[in-house]
């Protein structure tokens, strides 16, 4: 057993990956925890933060150490008529994104 009481074994020899939705700037504080978390339990851990909708504008508005893992969707920042001078990382569609990411294996959180 592991710390999380699960049996300790991996699917495939995978390691785990996880994409933490943050459509807000509440949620995004919460994925950027997370994130930071899961990084210092399991560093071998891919982790992505997916923001949209009002996620977005936090995210430009906020600097962070997280900043590498986040992706910003162009569909809202579009929306919002807001335009990343930061060069973080941008998605066409978050929801796509997402659907992809499940596709390939990630869990999904809501942060």
């Amino acid at each position: 057993m592991t710390e999380t009481g699960l049996p300790d074994y991996e699917v495939n020899g995978a390691r785990l990956k996880v994409m933490l939705h943050a459509p807000c700037a509440e949620s995004l504080a919460r994925a950027r925890r997370n994130a930071r978390n899961l990084k210092a339990a399991s560093p071998d851990a891919e982790v992505l933060i997916i923001t949209n909708a009002g996620g977005v504008a936090a995210a430009v508005a906020t600097p962070d150490d997280t900043d590498a893992w986040l992706r910003l969707c162009r569909n809202s920042l579009d929306a919002q008529g807001i335009v990343d001078t930061r060069g973080l990382v941008i998605v066409e569609a978050a929801v796509l994104t997402l659907a992809e990411g499940q596709r390939q294996g990630w869990a999904y959180i809501r942060a």
